[in-house]
């Protein structure tokens, strides 16, 4: 039988005791929502852009992102919810992050510009917002792709609009719930 310190034994009890109230949870599983809270309505996004569908595959993402975290029912629309999130896409800009030795650009930057509002509708009060969140990705050029046009980017990349939207999806969500 292996003896251990009498001294260590004291140390690691304290540091249980001092560390048990620390206040660790898991990141991305808490909320700071008002507990009746059940239902929010997460209706269609505004799509202020010439970008094709990138409202439906945003708002999709978004509600499977709430209906992930397990403690929302999710609606289609705004009546008969407690709280409500709506968006509007205002801009979808594409621009160089990186150059190659022979100035070929090698990575863009996906940015997108959304105007955010998560209301409680029982206090009728504005619980998070921003009015222009800027949420940016960089995708590797895989195709030969002219100019900064997102339209033309997307087009031609469909992996970049779907990994966009679920990471878009997921800081929104994280953002509202975890009230950073």
């Amino acid at each position: 039988m292996v003896q251990v310190p009498r001294p260590f034994i004291v140390v690691c009890l304290l540091s249980c005791v001092t560390f048990s109230g620390c206040g660790y949870s898991l990141a991305g599983r808490g909320s700071f929502l008002p507990d009746y809270i059940r239902t929010i309505g997460v209706p269609l996004f505004v799509n202020n852009t010439p970008v094709f569908d990138v409202e439906q595959r945003i708002t999709d993402k978004v509600r499977s992102e709430l209906i992930g975290r397990g403690r929302y029912k999710i609606q289609p629309d705004r009546t008969g919810v407690d709280a409500v999130l709506i968006g509007e896409i205002q801009a979808v800009n594409l621009t160089v992050a990186a150059f190659d030795q022979q100035q070929q650009a090698t990575r863009y930057a996906l940015t997108l510009v959304v105007k955010v509002e998560f209301r409680d509708l029982k206090t009728d009060k504005v619980l998070w917002s921003n009015a222009a969140w800027q949420f940016a990705e960089q995708f590797d050029v895989t195709t030969a792709t002219t100019g900064l046009d997102a339209t033309a980017f997307l087009g031609q990349d469909a992996n970049a609009l779907e990994r966009l939207a679920s990471e878009f999806a997921r800081a929104l969500v994280s953002a509202i719930l975890e009230a950073f």
